[in-house]
């Protein structure tokens, strides 16, 4: 017969063994997926913001089940802040480099003006890789910013 205390809210995750255990299993399959709709995204379907939606979902899922608070032990916060910038970068930097070789923002062509077709290639591929990295910081981090807000409301309080 099951428990009386199964299914209440209160219940910790700790002692949710399997659902622990199956997260550990499909994490990294959901990363690697992930990686290589960021990877692909120029040549098929996906893109940046899909994979980094798919990426952001890995860690979220992680939060999920071992709690908020392990994973920003294991990813602190300033180092998702700091991928944030770096994929804002990647982006900014691909469209000033065509600017600074004479063409229009994010003009890829313009970065091997001798081999357009690969400064095609190489400027949608660095402008995916940021879109990606920034798209899963960003989502990392409002469910980080979610779970804290939700972590200092008391029981019987109402927040918005």
């Amino acid at each position: 017969m099951a428990s009386p205390d199964r299914g209440r809210p209160g219940e910790q995750m700790s002692q949710q063994t399997l659902l622990r255990v199956v997260a550990k299993m499909t994490i990294p399959f959901i990363l690697v997926f992930g990686v290589y709709v960021i990877l692909h995204g120029e040549i098929g379907p996906g893109g940046g913001f899909q994979g980094g939606v798919i990426l952001a979902a890995a860690f979220i899922l992680y939060g999920l089940v071992f709690g908020a608070d392990e994973l920003r032990r294991r990813i602190p916060p300033p180092i998702i802040d700091a991928c944030m910038a770096l994929g804002a970068l990647f982006y900014a930097s691909v469209g000033l480099a065509s600017l600074l070789r004479g063409g229009t923002f994010l003009d890829y062509g313009m970065l091997k003006p001798h081999h357009a077709g690969d400064g095609e290639a190489l400027g949608m591929s660095l402008v995916e890789y940021g879109v990606g990295l920034t798209v899963c910081s960003v989502m990392v981090t409002i469910y980080l910013m979610i779970s804290e807000r939700r972590s200092t409301i008391r029981p019987g309080e109402e927040g918005l």
